[in-house]
């Protein structure tokens, strides 16, 4: 059975509050309530794991090195700066997809460069809740499941 870490960083938390007009009116529980639904009909086993601690975020990222299969992660803003969770990335060695909820490229040209993505597999932007389900996906092409 494939193991599948799914990290959601800064103000993830916040989701169905915050800018409803570019993340939508969802909630953080309910992108869990989907997430989880999928990967029990895809016989995936899945832990989820939130924080706004960019510190957490690489702490579990290094927790995970050879518990999981696969990393589907949404740094949120430490995407376009956060090179300690690159790092972290790289160096557990698990293939990872990362996901953004809306279409960076047609936001703000800070939102442009990312640079957690820089040894992801994919990265999937601008398709909301089912961008997490492509990064699954993709990580059961990769791995083999």
């Amino acid at each position: 059975m494939m193991k599948v870490l799914v990290i959601n960083g800064v103000n993830l938390n916040m989701l169905g509050i915050r800018e409803v007009d570019i993340y939508g009116a969802n909630t953080y529980r309910e992108l869990l309530l989907y997430l989880k639904t999928y990967v029990k009909n895809k016989k995936i086993k899945a832990h989820f794991y939130q924080s706004n601690s960019e510190s957490k975020i690489v702490r579990k990222i290094q927790k995970a090195y050879q518990k999981y299969d696969g990393i589907v992660i949404n740094p949120g803003a430490y995407a376009h700066y956060s090179i300690a969770i690159l790092d972290a990335l790289r160096s557990v060695n698990i293939p990872y997809v990362e996901v953004h909820l809306s279409d960076i490229n047609k936001r703000e040209n800070y939102r442009h460069q990312l640079i957690t993505n820089q040894s992801a597999i994919k990265t999937i932007v601008g398709k909301s809740f089912a961008g997490y389900l492509e990064a699954i996906d993709e990580l059961m092409k990769v791995v083999g499941e």
